[in-house]
């Protein structure tokens, strides 16, 4: 039985402070696939965690019975320091409260790092080159000496994920229907994987300009390819940001339903030795480009004229917004008006916004000119 918990002591960034790190791993140490689930490094995004907490036993089940054909690593709680950051009652985990940058921003561009270790030792042996850039990273990584608990954190992470075929990070939205961030490379191959989830989008941008922790090997294996024209540099790693539903929408029963989609989604692989049922076909993904992000125009007080799910048209108004101030003070309403077709993917849960605040996802299949080529993200 291979089934283990682990566990590392990260050194603080103050005296005396110290935050433990646990995961654990599954599986043959030797199989031919490595799988990388880890959750939560949005620390206040909890869907993730619940999955992983009732995925864990199945996995250790299988494990126990031999029928686990990959590696797998499960960081159920991948973000311990960002756990601790809660100011006047509110828990603030998205971001280092240090530096300001959100957790899942400003991961390493790797090739660039690794581009001299590897030239001119590429072959025409596609898994030997992969072989070759992991080992890079690898290396690059064992190099790296970290200042601060957030670097160390990252680090540890990175070297589990640098070497996975499969790396899933479990994340949520504010109010949402579930749905998937990857690589257009990746699609439609992990078709089932959103199948499984039973996402509503899958959304798919090479490059959404934050840096965020899906995007780091799809941009590895693209740079070398794009570096090495002539030399088979596969896709190497099918990696992805998982959004289940919303901040609140953590319970048994749908950490059980997610967790099942996982566990089905490896079988369906043939990851793990189990039947499973076909799953329902979901939407096929869409470019990130196509994805309206609506902001409010100042701030004010939201009421929404659309749910979760509903269908709208350009022009259609989304939410109005009650005007907090001036001479119409809470009597004016401004209507504010959806600039494509498609759903309404999420919305926001507090309804007092600033100017600017993100207040709805509409995702359709035309891409937008102010989105092409420009931060898709939200922060």
């Amino acid at each position: 039985m291979s089934f283990q918990q682990h566990a590392i002591t990260l050194a603080g960034d103050s005296p005396g402070q110290t935050t433990a790190l646990y995961w654990y791993s599954a599986g043959p140490e030797n199989a031919p696939t490595k799988v990388h689930l880890q959750a939560a490094l949005h620390a206040d995004e909890q869907p993730g965690t619940m999955a992983l907490h009732h995925l864990l036993p199945r996995l250790r089940d299988a494990d126990a019975q031999g029928r686990l054909k990959a590696r797998f690593v499960i960081f159920p709680s991948v973000n311990p320091l960002g756990l601790a950051t809660r100011v006047l009652r509110r828990h603030i985990g998205r971001y280092d409260l240090e530096t300001g940058v959100n957790f899942n921003r400003r991961w390493p561009d790797l090739y660039p790092l690794v581009a001299k270790a590897v030239e001119g030792r590429f072959t025409q042996d596609a898994s030997a080159n992969v072989a070759l850039l992991r080992a890079a990273v690898g290396e690059w990584l064992a190099e790296q000496r970290p200042v601060t608990a957030n670097q160390t954190l990252r680090l540890k992470v990175l070297a589990s994920a640098h070497d996975a075929d499969i790396v899933l990070d479990l994340h949520c939205d504010d109010l949402s229907l579930k749905h998937i961030f990857t690589s257009p490379e990746l699609m439609p191959g992990l078709q089932d994987l959103a199948d499984r989830m039973g996402v509503a989008a899958t959304l798919t941008a090479e490059d959404s300009g934050g840096g965020s922790f899906d995007e780091v090997l799809p941009a590895l294996y693209r740079k070398a390819q794009a570096a090495n024209p002539g030399v088979p540099i596969p896709m190497a790693a099918e990696t992805a940001t998982l959004e289940y539903r919303g901040q609140a929408d953590v319970s048994d029963a749908l950490g059980i339903e997610d967790a099942n989609g996982l566990f089905d989604f490896f079988a369906g692989r043939g990851l793990i030795d189990a039947a499973v049922a076909p799953a329902k076909p979901a939407p096929s993904p869409t470019p990130f480009e196509a994805t309206e992000i609506l902001r409010a125009p100042s701030a004010g007080l939201l009421a929404y004229q659309v749910e979760l799910g509903e269908s709208v048209r350009a022009g259609q108004v989304v939410a109005e917004l009650i005007a907090m101030d001036g001479p119409e003070a809470f009597m004016a309403r401004q209507p504010i008006r959806s600039g494509t077709d498609g759903i309404i993917l999420s919305r926001a849960s507090a309804k007092y916004v600033v100017g600017g605040a993100s207040i709805a996802k509409i995702v359709g299949t035309t891409i937008l000119p102010a989105r092409a080529g420009g931060y898709l993200l939200e922060d």
